[in-house]
């Protein structure tokens, strides 16, 4: 009995030791488990520091990151949050970047606290500072108090302000915002001012002056429905000058606005928008008439490159085109502007000397066309031709562009006829055809299969084939005595645009993508968006 029982204790007593064996083991086991994580650990980070990006010097990435997120296009742009969840060491380096923290914004997207974090980390670096509210009219009052404290905010930073935008509802808002623009600005190069709303206020002073009148460095300033009581201090010595939205007396007389053009001799980019009180002659005293001054009276703009005409009153646009000179000017708009007949007639006394005109657009105004066709013909330059909703431009206007000797605007290459319903197809064909290069047209000569019976003639005009095959004749004659002496043909054309052309069949608009890389083409619509059938 006793060796039966020792014999129940033995295996207990082993059983108790293989556990503890067991045991052991396992702490063994999780204890090289550790030691292998801490090595994985260590073969990671070395595995990750022969990376190239983390060999770079901190510096060298700070101005990838610069490049990434502030030099980007819109269209993709680096964020700086995304950055800094990549790791912790790209986190301390774009802390330690005060330039990416430099654009700085408050708007209902962007809070006041995100706007006191940049502004810290941004640290003594130029800045550019935007203040967005829309035009709508709701919480009127927290708007405004969210406005000013956030010009609180800017202004012990104004002395570094490389950039500065306001867009607010009201012209009360935006005084109540610039009143504490009362800081020098020494770097400030761009202002841009926006009003939504342009009622009469006139209880509503302007601060004036902005930025205590310091501002050496300001090139481009653009000005919606801001009085600022055309304070010359403020817009002088500009690059870029862009005005609109003056409304029940504000808007500046021709002579002050010539002589703010005056202070502006280098001068690249001019806008006028929606100015009121200027649509009719009898806005305008005698001595506000146009006069036709000698061109050394006229003021020169010699590197003016852009003018922008928009609702601007047909007068007062004459008065202030009239003179001035643009010998480099490369792009012209004018829209809602009635007649500019005499503004072309200005084009061509300029283009006499030198006019170097690469774009043209005119919107639902009128116009002489022949006057039209004779200033093209003065702009060998000219690549891009717009006209849209006018009623005045015809099939004579395609017929000029299509066959003469020289070409008119050789190097045209995009058009757009929006709107333009009195235009003809032959004419539209026969001036793709002629800008076609040799040998290019067709493999349907006949152009039978992409002719439907919408189209009013089945054939180019004979006068126009006769006048093509004599400049044919003519070219090949004057290759057999001169062989060097070939006459360029004109541009291709590779943009096309005929939204709203009702006389223009479906069948057409497949013939002209053949030839035209680019074509466009909407249906004219109803009031409420309702398709058209032509």
């Amino acid at each position: 009995m006793e060796g039966n029982a020792s014999a129940r204790c033995h295996p207990s007593v082993s059983i108790s030791r293989l556990r503890e064996a067991i045991n052991s083991l396992d702490s063994k086991m999780a204890s090289l488990m550790s030691q292998r994580h801490e090595l994985e650990a260590h073969l990671e980070q070395a595995v990750r520091l022969q990376s190239p990006i983390h060999r770079l010097p901190n510096e060298l990435l700070a101005s990838i990151f610069v490049i990434g997120v502030l030099e980007m296009a819109d269209e993709s742009p680096v964020m700086v949050p995304t950055l800094m969840l990549v790791c912790h060491y790209w986190e301390e380096v774009v802390l330690d970047t005060p330039v990416l923290w430099s654009k700085i914004s408050v708007s209902p997207h962007d809070s006041l606290e995100k706007a006191r974090r940049k502004l810290s980390r941004s640290k003594s670096c130029p800045l550019d500072i935007s203040i967005s509210f829309g035009p709508r009219l709701e919480h009127l009052n927290t708007v405004t108090e969210k406005i000013i404290h956030a010009m609180d905010l800017f202004r012990p930073a104004l002395w570094r302000t490389r950039s500065f935008s306001l867009s607010v509802p009201t012209r009360p808002q935006a005084h109540a915002a610039l009143a504490r623009c009362q800081e020098d600005a020494p770097l400030l190069v761009s202002l841009v001012i926006q009003i939504y709303r342009f009622q009469d206020d006139n209880y509503s002073s302007p601060p004036l002056p902005l930025f205590r009148g310091h501002t050496p460095r300001l090139r481009s300033c653009s000005l919606t429905s801001f009085n600022f009581d055309w304070d010359t201090r403020l817009v002088s010595r500009l690059r870029v000058l862009k005005l609109g939205g003056y409304f029940n007396g504000f808007v500046p007389s021709p002579s002050t606005l010539l002589g703010i053009l005056r202070l502006c001799p280098e001068l690249e980019e001019f806008a006028l928008r929606n100015m009121s009180d200027v649509d009719s002659d009898y806005c305008y005293p005698i001595s506000f008439q146009e006069i036709d001054l000698p061109t050394t009276s006229k003021i020169r703009l010699p590197r003016l490159s852009r003018i922008s005409l928009y609702c601007s009153g047909n007068v007062f646009t004459r008065q202030i085109m009239n003179q001035i000179t643009f010998p480099n000017l490369e792009s012209l708009e004018m829209c809602y502007l009635e007649n500019v007949t005499p503004i072309l007639q200005l084009l061509y006394t300029q283009a006499l000397t030198r006019l170097p005109l690469q774009s043209l657009r005119i919107e639902s105004c009128l116009f002489n066309e022949p006057k039209l066709v004779i200033l093209l013909r003065k702009l060998p330059s000219m690549t891009r031709l717009e006209l849209i909703d006018v009623e005045d431009a015809s099939s004579n206007l395609l017929t000029s562009l299509s066959f003469s000797q020289p070409w008119v605007c050789p190097k045209l290459d995009t058009v757009t006829l929006d709107g333009c319903t009195f235009l003809d197809w032959d004419s539209l064909r026969t001036f793709v055809e002629s800008r076609l290069p040799a040998n290019s047209y067709p493999r349907y000569q006949d152009a039978h299969a992409f002719r439907s019976a919408q189209v009013a003639s089945t054939v180019v005009s004979v006068s126009a084939s006769a006048a093509a095959a004599g400049y044919s004749r003519s070219n090949r004659s004057r290759s057999a005595q001169h062989p060097q002496a070939v006459i360029p043909g004109p541009r291709r054309i590779r943009s096309i645009d005929v939204t709203r052309c009702s006389q223009i069949s479906k069948e057409m608009v497949q013939w002209l993508r053949m030839y035209i890389p680019e074509v466009k083409c909407e249906p004219a619509k109803g009031v409420w968006g309702e398709p058209m059938m032509p």
